[in-house]
């Protein structure tokens, strides 16, 4: 019987020694673009189970909203996980682990592009070529679970992460706004009380809002059941008490229903208002008029200024790395004991 010049040990030893099989040189197939989309989308958890996600319906009850950072390690691994499937020897093993590196980088790149390929705004071919123009690296990427009836009363609500705590009247179109506005990485309902959403960077504000259909007039409901308006300012802010709460007006109604407004009688109670609130637009015509009862998005404001989970900054708290806790001596001694112990 012949004899083999060498055995598998061996050859796998050869081939984790030098695993990149081929030359630095020479020149290498790029990844297809469909591989290269999928992995993409599985980088954002597109595709993943919710199971996977929120594994007891505990910890995302009703109306209640869940902040998180994404873990860029177990990312990773889920894409080796699409990965191990053409993996039959260890030739593809030793070459998946020399490419793993170049491929986290050129994921880090194409993960940016994923939300403007679920919203069709072009190809994967163009998207590709115009945000390989930026070569920065991968961010930190954070988000949140909202389950709440907003997401099925309003699906198409507007949802923006912010750098920094900015102060109200907040314009998203303004210079400041547009300066410190975080990249959104992907916003999309799993289901239709259950949003995800995905930024670039860690936010310090995030705010949830109505989406702009256009200019909407209405009133309020008080918790005494009557019908109240917000007094507003010229320019239709808000008008703040001394609490910088909103000061309500009371809206008068018809006697014979009180399910509809007496229109000259809210007219004659804004007159009265202004004297008390000199910021009120003078109440001499419709323009005015439709200041006051201006009923616009409604907005609500996640703000980074108080932090209840203690040791972190804004409303995320630091991530702590896996890999160093591991090597902390005194970790390391406390493991060792408790595997002793048992």
């Amino acid at each position: 019987m012949r004899l083999s010049w060498i055995n598998s040990s061996q050859a796998l030893r050869e081939r984790m020694l030098v695993p990149q099989q081929v030359a630095d040189t020479a020149p290498e197939a790029e990844m297809p673009p469909y591989m290269e989309s999928l992995l993409s989308h599985l980088r954002l958890l597109v595709g993943v189970p919710f199971d996977y996600l929120v594994p007891d319906a505990r910890l995302l009850p009703d109306e209640s909203i869940r902040f998180f950072y994404l873990d860029r390690s177990w990312a990773d691994r889920l894409v080796d996980g699409a990965l191990a499937v053409g993996k039959i020897g260890s030739r593809e093993q030793a070459h998946h682990q020399a490419l793993s590196a170049p491929l986290s980088q050129q994921l880090d790149q194409s993960e940016r592009i994923v939300r403007d390929l679920q919203r069709r705004r072009a190809s994967f071919a163009v998207l590709k070529q115009q945000n390989d123009a930026n070569q920065s690296p991968g961010d930190v990427i954070t988000g949140f679970l909202l389950r709440s009836a907003v997401v099925s009363g309003w699906p198409h609500m507007d949802v923006r992460a912010y750098s920094t705590d900015i102060a109200e009247p907040l314009d998203p179109a303004s210079q400041q706004a547009q300066a410190n506005q975080l990249t959104t990485l992907r916003l999309e309902r799993l289901s239709p009380g259950v949003m995800l959403a995905l930024f670039q960077g860690i936010p310090q504000l995030v705010i949830i809002e109505e989406p702009h259909h256009g200019v909407q007039f209405g009133v309020h409901t008080s918790l005494a059941g009557s019908f109240q308006i917000d007094l507003r300012n010229q320019q239709g802010q808000q008008i703040l008490d001394s609490n910088n709460n909103p000061i309500p007006l009371n809206v008068p109604v018809r006697a014979a229903n009180n399910r509809v407004i007496a229109m000259k009688q809210l007219y004659n109670a804004l007159w009265n208002a202004k004297n008390a609130n000199p910021t009120m637009p003078n109440i001499n015509g419709s323009a005015s008029f439709a200041i006051e009862v201006l009923n616009p998005p409604w907005r609500q404001r996640f703000e980074g200024t108080v932090d209840e989970a203690g040791g972190g900054s804004g409303a995320f708290v630091p991530f702590v790395m896996v890999a160093v806790r591991v090597t902390d001596q005194a970790t390391v001694a406390a493991v060792q004991q408790l595997v002793v112990a048992q």
